[in-house]
């Protein structure tokens, strides 16, 4: 008798385990999961506006897939709809019914407090991430016109170039950012800052305006490339909008012509 119920538990605990995994391989099998990136994107940037106050968002020229598989879309629409956007949200909170409310953000980052923590992190953030999505296209360039001429004559050839910057940029250790700026002279120089700082502000180690920015921050690669970051340094750089950056030297060739 006791072996039968022995045999009888047994077998009723087989058939729950049985039971057990025959469920759970249903639930898995019956789940659906993404078979391609464009499945877990949400929106488009079109949606994106940001709260009502001094400073919107960019509008991004290209949809969020606009650069796979160099940066997939998720990792497109997470920088741009969360952290950009969350920048741009807490600048205008923080300037509201202040001095600075009315001021462009060149000037505010010149004249802040750098002890302000708060502004000088969404202000930051800000200017960064505007001049980052302003500076990306889906197509493939390389510089042309005045700014060609320039880096040539500054840094010997584009190779030259694009060697040192992206060395700095694989240097950079932590959060932070890799610049071409325009310094005080309109001289092209390239430079780092921890963080959401810039040339713009007073602790600038190379004072000047940037027409051309990476950012380092986790968010901006990580889903992509983990570890890798090198491998972002290469995408980023593949995807350069490097009209756009002729253009942003033009203009700060001018501000340094007025001074």
């Amino acid at each position: 008798m006791k072996k039968n119920i022995i045999h009888f538990s047994i077998l009723t605990l087989f058939l729950a385990l049985f039971s057990c995994n025959d469920n759970k391989l249903r639930e898995v099998v019956e789940v659906p999961l993404p078979t391609k990136e464009e499945k877990i994107t949400i929106g488009s940037p079109e949606d994106v506006k940001a709260e009502p106050g001094s400073f919107a968002l960019t509008k991004l020229s290209f949809p969020y897939d606009g650069l796979a598989p160099a940066i997939r879309s998720l990792t497109l629409e997470t920088h741009y709809s969360k952290h950009y956007l969350t920048y741009t949200n807490n600048l205008n909170k923080e300037i509201a019914s202040t001095e600075y409310e009315n001021m462009a953000i060149e000037d505010i980052l010149k004249k802040m407090d750098l002890n302000n923590a708060k502004l000088r992190q969404n202000a930051g953030g800000y200017y960064n991430h505007t001049l980052y999505f302003n500076v990306l296209t889906p197509k493939e360039q390389t510089p042309k016109d005045t700014l060609s001429g320039s880096i040539n004559k500054e840094f010997g050839s584009f190779t030259n170039l694009t060697t040192q910057f992206k060395g700095q940029a694989t240097k950079q250790f932590g959060s932070g950012w890799v610049w071409l700026v325009v310094d005080k002279l309109g001289k092209l120089q390239i430079t780092t800052t921890d963080n959401q700082d810039n040339p713009l502000m007073r602790n600038a180690l190379i004072p000047g305006t940037p027409i051309l920015g990476i950012d380092l921050w986790e968010h901006a690669y990580y889903l992509d490339y983990q570890n890798r970051k090198g491998s972002y340094i290469d995408a980023f750089y593949e995807h350069i909008n490097w009209e756009k950056v002729n253009e942003n030297y033009v203009e700060a060739l001018k501000k340094v012509r007025k001074i």
